[in-house]
């Protein structure tokens, strides 16, 4: 079981599971969504329309992963927008623990991450990055608790620079 800290996107990581950081709609505006939706292809935004919308902040569906070579599957999980809910960081830790338990209820083990809620959801958090990066890191230890057993492989993706600074203020960087 690990968890890591990379700069880079997490569409791009070899993976079974790929995390969109979605809104309720299912609507791949911008962002990682865009990203991912331009990955996959607009079959995507097919499969995202059969569900009951709007799906619940903390709430995760699954879809494959279509046209994404690199991994199975895509967990769109719905972290809060911290403009319309700023104490929403059990919230934000739902999204990433039931990102985790869709990775087991589909027997895969390796998961790579966006920074959720970190940017246009950040709303007036003094720091989203190291907000998003310590609710990832407590759904994980949650994780690894209620399932020591559970081989898992976490993967949480700064895209910049100063993201990726931020985050390892949170999650200690491993020297190789």
């Amino acid at each position: 079981m690990s968890i890591r800290l990379i700069k880079g996107s997490c569409v791009e990581q070899n993976v079974e599971a790929i995390v969109n950081a979605a809104n309720g709609y299912m609507m791949h505006g911008g962002g990682i969504a865009r990203a991912i939706l331009l990955k996959a292809g607009n079959e995507l935004n097919v499969a995202c329309q059969k569900y009951k919308l709007p799906i619940k902040d903390g709430q995760v569906i699954v879809t494959p992963a279509f046209n994404i070579k690199n991994a199975k599957i895509i967990i769109h999980a719905v972290g809060p927008d911290f403009n319309v809910t700023p104490n929403g960081f059990d919230l934000l830790c739902d999204a990433y623990y039931n990102s985790l338990l869709a990775l087991k209820d589909d027997n895969m083990n390796s998961i790579s991450f966006p920074l959720i809620s970190s940017s246009i959801f950040g709303g007036n958090l003094e720091n989203p990055v190291k907000e998003s990066s310590k609710q990832c890191l407590r759904a994980y230890n949650k994780f690894i608790e209620d399932f020591p057993e559970y081989n898992i492989d976490v993967l949480l993706c700064a895209f910049t620079d100063k993201e990726y600074m931020d985050a390892k203020q949170i999650i200690p960087v491993k020297q190789e």
